[in-house]
Formats: structure tokens, C-alpha cells, sequence
């Protein structure tokens, strides 16, 4: 699946399909891309993304930043679009992962809420309906 084709499933599109990482949709709900790697399984129904924005080249970021300062001040319900790429390594290192072969999943019955964000470091709790 495109990026495009993941964010079309939560009714939301991104602004500049080259550059942007998140949208809101129709329901107000911050769709983001986030990195399978950075996924960690917690207890019961919880699934928790912790990443960092500065290792992340692109206007893409700060975009997100923006996003993510209106959803720590409302709350705003957050869905993912799982981003897995064949270059991990790479995208570690903060290289334009846009270069890369990725391929997208969306993961509809996760429905997550921002735990951190201090300009840099974000967390999002998902909780699996």
C-alpha cells in the first residue's frame, strides 16, 4: 500500500504527498506515519511509538511538530499509518527515507493518545479497540 492509499483509509490526505507525515481527517482524529521499528508491545491491549523528530530530515517534521503541539493542547485522537522500509539502517540515521522503497499498513482498531512531547521526544499510547 502508498502512503497515499494508508492515509485515504482513515478519510484523511496529506497536504504534499512527497514532504508531509501526518494529516487530520474528517473527524478531527491526527493521522501520523510512523516507523514499525519504533513500536513496542506493552501490557494487554496497549501498543506504545516512542521516536524523536530531530533525526528526521525534511519539512516533513516540523509539520508533525505543529501537529503534535495542537494534540498535547486538545487531546486530539491519534491514528497510525505503520511505515516499513527496506532500508532501516538508513532511516536510523536520519537519511530522506522518501529514497527508500517503503511500503505502508494502517492499523484501524488502534486508537492512541499523545503520553510525551517536549519539542523533540514524542510517545503515543495506542490502545487496541
Amino acid at each position: 500500500m502508498t502512503i497515499t492509499e494508508a492515509f485515504k483509509q482513515y478519510n484523511a490526505f496529506l497536504r504534499n504527498i512527497d514532504l508531509s507525515i501526518c494529516a487530520e481527517n474528517s473527524d478531527g482524529e491526527l493521522i501520523i506515519r510512523l516507523w514499525a521499528h519504533c513500536i513496542s508491545k506493552s501490557s494487554g491491549n496497549v501498543i506504545r511509538y516512542k521516536d524523536h523528530i530531530p533525526r528526521w530530515s525534511g519539512p516533513g517534521n516540523y509539520e508533525l511538530g505543529l501537529a503534535l503541539d495542537k494534540t498535547k493542547e486538545t487531546n486530539q485522537v491519534i491514528r497510525a499509518v505503520i511505515a516499513h522500509s527496506e532500508n532501516l539502517k538508513k532511516v536510523e540515521a536520519g537519511q530522506d527515507a522518501r529514497k527508500f522503497k517503503n511500503t505502508y499498513s494502517v492499523c484501524e482498531n488502534w486508537i492512541g493518545s499523545l503520553e510525551f512531547w517536549d519539542g523533540d521526544v514524542f510517545e503515543v499510547k495506542f490502545k487496541i479497540a
